[in-house]
């Protein structure tokens, strides 16, 4: 009887202690004008999905003086920000990408301009992937210092250095090897630059619709959300519905297309299928807290711009129809797991693999070639 009395002691303590730091371990942020989530996240040092989930926000959407809820002490200015940390980590040579990252925020933690990640990883939008490992510097940023001559014979301008000649040994001296070009930094002579608009005449026009964002209207126009901006005169991400948006010509103006065919839905659904991995499976689950197959399905498309009805798997099954050659984005269903028929759902990615909640594991990817999957593939089918 005392031992029973003493474990339950222990446990009203920790009850209480839990209670008292979750009750401080957090604070108000209210939103400022050209604020974002993924820019508060960075500075509240937690991640988007965690402020989503903290605040139980069904998007990344937020609003001027919106009250948004924020883990540990809060964005406190200038305690939490640290000027000596970019320096630190702009001299890393690489990024490993990891939950909740976007390349915005890669940008603020490692004081690295987008355009520039862009050009060194030699990515064409912004879909970046957990894991994905980013160069941060060019190769020519970190070479050894080059050879000076001891007595130029004038001072050589830094923009001509990788011009000028090399000036041959002076009488008298043994001979030595050329010294190299001095080679300037790319920030002063080399680096590439993404140019902020298209060329005049180059130009179209795209009415903003419900579920756009600047990242997927960019994937559709083959373009940047920096260069968006520009074209636009904006200064933040936000847009409205029915806003009439410049943007790149293209041979041909992309049309309203199933999943598997409209380039802005397509990685959007799987960018942010990706983001999801690790949640736990839920029975009946449809939110950030947890997802079955068929609410893992439901969340993804609806965030990525496609409307969806919530549906088992059985009932997204009826309203698809089959393909013989799947591409990323499609949909991959299988029979008598859990019951008798369709039972079980994914989101193909190409090569084998296709994303999925498992009752298991939870949000993850498997290959299709995985033993219990194999046996149970049913189809690949595309919504109408």
């Amino acid at each position: 009887m005392k031992k029973k009395a003493s474990a339950t002691f222990a446990t009203f303590a920790l009850l209480s202690i839990a209670y008292s730091s979750s009750a401080s371990a957090s604070e108000l942020y209210t939103v400022q004008k050209g604020d974002t989530l993924s820019g508060i996240s960075v500075k509240a040092n937690t991640s988007v999905a965690d402020l989503m989930k903290l605040n139980k926000l069904a998007s990344d959407k937020i609003f001027l003086n919106q009250k948004i809820t924020l883990p540990g002490p809060g964005i406190k200015a200038p305690a939490q920000t640290k000027p000596a940390a970019a320096p630190s980590q702009a001299k890393a040579k690489t990024y490993t990408v990891v939950k909740g990252d976007s390349l915005s925020a890669i940008s603020v933690k490692t004081g690295v301009p987008i355009g520039d990640l862009k050009t060194l990883n030699g990515l064409k939008n912004d879909m970046i992937y957990i894991g994905q490992v980013l160069k941060l510097q060019a190769a020519s940023t970190v070479a050894a210092k080059p050879a000076v001559p001891a007595k130029p014979a004038a001072p050589v301008k830094p923009a001509d250095t990788a011009k000028a000649p090399v000036k041959p040994a002076q009488p008298g001296k043994a001979p030595a090897k050329p010294a190299e070009p001095v080679k300037v930094p790319p920030t002063q002579q080399e680096k590439p630059t993404v140019p902020a608009q298209p060329a005049t005449g180059s130009l179209g026009s795209y009415v903003v619709v419900s579920g756009d964002t600047l990242g997927k209207i960019s994937l559709q126009f083959n373009t940047t959300v920096e260069n968006l901006k520009a074209l636009n005169g904006l200064a933040t991400d936000m847009i409205r519905v029915g806003q009439t948006l410049k943007v790149p010509a293209l041979a041909e103006t992309p049309q309203p297309a199933s999943p598997a065919e409209n380039s802005g839905i397509t990685p959007a659904v799987i960018s942010i299928g990706k983001n999801l991995i690790g949640s736990p499976y839920v029975w009946g689950g449809s939110t950030i807290e947890g997802f079955d197959c068929s609410g893992f399905i439901y969340y993804v498309y609806n965030q990525a711009g496609n409307q969806l009805v919530r549906h088992s798997a059985e009932g997204y099954y009826n309203r698809s129809y089959e393909v013989d050659k799947p591409v990323a984005g499609d949909l991959v269903f299988f029979e008598n797991t859990y019951k008798k028929g369709i039972s079980h759902m994914g989101i193909y990615l190409g090569d084998n693999f296709f994303l999925h909640a498992d009752a298991v594991i939870g949000v993850t990817i498997t290959s299709l070639d995985d033993p219990y999957y194999k046996a149970r593939f049913e189809s690949f089918k595309r919504f109408y």
